[in-house]
């Protein structure tokens, strides 16, 4: 009798489960709205959590360095608040001083590509027709390429329809992008400090959620989710800390050989591809791409060099730097970093292609773990 209402209850569930999903695929439309529009309250306590997460790797270093063998009550009462503010203070000083390394440059050379664009144009033009003077047909299209006659009347009467109809668009648009930037504002300081009490009750929120688990759930339950959380946050410790190294190392080398073979732009153009580096797989090739635009405006012959020093640097670094620091920090095969960068990227953009790895390199343990246990007992059966 009570194997039946045991099985009475699993159906009543398994129904009320079913007509649950029917429901929501039923009202797809309202389902998504509801869950973007939660998703947009959440999002400030989201982005809070993960700058809380980045932070805690520096602050835990500087908490070891600084505080390890001091053990009075008055360093330990002041240790978390110290360890924060030098961790937002590093995070600070290195944005600051990237901004200022690279924007003065990012502006000498748009003013200099100003320059020598027009110029770079019409030798490309006196090139190609050099090149293509034994094309006849070629020729003729490249000399057909010519500015058009500016049109001053239909540019006046586009002004004046602009006036007419388009100037109230312009003023919606304007309270439109200024309500979001200060709605972007007003997020960031809630999650700056969301991620600020993160950081400061970090193990009496874990404390909480533990006894949550311990309350609600089996044991097992309990030791498998505790297990899954701590390979989790070892994966993405690894991995944010590989891959900043791993950038930086990237950017220092571009930099120095750049100097040293004579090439133009070498600061802004290494410190380019360290950020772009952290986007994995495809980051580098974004900032060899940008560099070698910049280098061609300046000499075309040393843009050729410049794609073969990112070539040999990029060999250098995927086979000797990569696996070492960065490599099997995550321990995840190059195919699966690939699918998970691909993936990422198609769902979230950059942030997806950042997060993607460590996500699936937990997966990826968790069911080599599984994979190995199963064959293990059914070897001794």
């Amino acid at each position: 009798m009570d194997l039946n209402k045991g099985n009475l209850k699993k159906i009543r569930g398994l129904i009320l489960f079913t007509a649950v999903v029917c429901l929501a695929v039923l009202n797809m439309d309202v389902v998504l709205h509801s869950f973007f529009f939660l998703l947009g309250i959440v999002r400030p306590f989201i982005y809070g959590a993960a700058i809380a997460f980045v932070l805690n790797i520096p602050m835990k270093v500087i908490e070891k360095g600084l505080f390890s063998k001091a053990k009075s009550f008055k360093t330990e009462k002041i240790k978390r608040p110290v360890s924060i503010f030098l961790s937002f203070l590093s995070v600070i000083l290195v944005i600051v001083t990237v901004t200022v390394t690279v924007i003065p440059q990012v502006t000498r050379t748009m003013i200099e590509l100003g320059n020598k664009i027009p110029q770079f144009l019409a030798d490309a033009q006196i090139w190609l027709e050099e090149l293509f003077a034994s094309q006849p047909q070629l020729l003729a299209m490249l000399e057909e390429f010519e500015p058009a006659e500016i049109n001053w009347d239909s540019i006046v009467n586009t002004i004046i329809d602009f006036m007419q109809n388009g100037l109230g668009n312009v003023v919606s648009s304007t309270v439109t992008v200024a309500s979001t930037i200060i709605g972007g504002v007003v997020n960031v300081f809630v999650a700056l400090v969301f991620s600020f009490y993160i950081l400061a009750q970090k193990e009496k929120l874990g404390g909480q959620f533990k006894r949550i688990l311990h309350a609600y759930f089996p044991q097992k339950v309990h030791d498998r989710t505790l297990e899954i959380a701590s390979l989790a946050g070892k994966n993405f410790s690894s991995f944010i800390t590989g891959q900043c190294m791993e950038a930086v190392i990237l950017g220092v080398m571009f930099v120095v050989s750049m100097t040293l073979f004579g090439f133009p732009y070498a600061v802004m153009v290494g410190v380019l591809i360290a950020f772009t580096a952290l986007i994995p797989i495809v980051g580098a090739f974004i900032g060899c791409f940008v560099g070698a635009f910049l280098i061609m405006v300046d000499d075309p012959v040393k843009a050729i060099w410049f794609l073969l020093l990112f070539i040999v640097l990029q060999q250098i670094e995927g086979n000797l730097i990569y696996p070492h620091v960065v490599g099997n920090s995550v321990g995840l095969p190059s195919i699966w970093v690939l699918a998970a960068v691909t993936v990422g990227g198609s769902l979230m953009g950059v942030v997806g292609m950042l997060i993607f790895i460590p996500i699936l390199s937990t997966v990826y343990a968790l069911i080599r773990e599984d994979v190995n246990e199963k064959n293990r007992r059914s070897r001794k059966s």
